[in-house]
């Protein structure tokens, strides 16, 4: 009896899982590999080799000249590439998707395949070019017998800003293109038909169709450069010190840890703070 009524019994559901049990060992992850080291270094920063926990590695650092120079250096070369890589990738958008050509479908797709080369690659193939033994200067000197090229310009701050804006228009140019597909293109030629210029046509109809596109590429470009070693790492800019080669200094060559990790806590606030401004942007421009 006892035994039939037990069978009878309906089988409890097995108990859920909590929700938040599943996000442990991702949190976990993510705490050991990036903010435990993050921890690690905003900690350093407040450890001056004197012994102890003291602000005083920031006060030595912030009324440091080399500190002010490689910040004001930082700044300047991220705004000047991000108006270059607008300014480039915004006329370049237009001609591909506007003006018909041969190859222009295979164009957007390199972009495609441009923007997964590392940085490295095409401050080399520049060297390859405008180097003091590049092409540029060996055909200068093989036709006026000179003994150097006019082209000396790439280890100056000229020449990073030359290849940030090189490296990164891609970067400005996927979301344009983007925008672009999406615009009407019935706009367009009702407004051809009622006698408006070219240049009437992109300030008024095309121009306010890319601005999101426009806002969300730079922004994601100016993070982009402020963060940028590679580049001004390989093309020999030895007058050129920006945060990031300002913190591989304090580090590796002078051994001055807690400089090292202040800079480096400064750099971070600025990312941080630049990629939270890309992200309202991009969410407002739909990117």
């Amino acid at each position: 009896m006892a035994s039939a009524t037990l069978a009878a019994a309906p089988a409890r559901p097995p108990r859920a899982v909590p929700r938040w049990l599943w996000a442990l060992p991702p949190v976990a992850v993510l705490g050991l590999v990036f903010l435990y080291p993050l921890a690690l270094v905003v900690q350093q920063s407040v450890r001056p080799d004197t012994g102890g926990t003291s602000l005083k590695p920031y006060a030595d650092v912030f009324a440091s000249e080399a500190f002010r120079e490689a910040l004001a250096t930082t700044v300047w070369l991220a705004l000047g590439s991000t108006v270059g890589c607008l300014v480039l990738g915004f006329a370049l958008a237009l001609v591909i998707a506007f003006v018909p050509f041969p190859g222009a479908r295979a164009v957007s797709r390199f972009i495609d395949v441009f923007l997964s080369f590392p940085s490295f690659l095409i401050t080399l193939a520049l060297l390859f070019v405008y180097g003091s033994k590049g092409m540029a200067n060996g055909i200068w000197t093989d036709a006026t017998g000179a003994a150097e090229g006019p082209f000396q310009f790439l280890t100056t701050p000229w020449g990073v800003l030359l290849a940030e804006i090189t490296y990164f228009t891609p970067f400005v140019l996927r979301p344009l293109l983007a925008a672009f597909s999406q615009l009407d293109t019935a706009q367009l030629e009702v407004a051809s038909s009622l006698g408006a210029k070219p240049a009437r046509i992109v300030r008024r109809v095309i121009l306010p169709e890319a601005l999101p596109a426009l806002a969300a590429g730079g922004s994601l470009v100016l993070v982009m450069c402020l963060n940028e070693f590679g580049i001004v790492l390989f093309t020999g800019a030895k007058g050129v010190t920006t945060l990031p080669t300002l913190v591989y200094g304090k580090a590796i060559l002078e051994s001055d840890y807690p400089a090292a990790c202040v800079v480096a806590v400064v750099n971070i606030a600025i990312s941080v703070g630049l990629y939270g401004l890309y992200r309202v942007v991009s969410r407002r421009a739909g990117a």
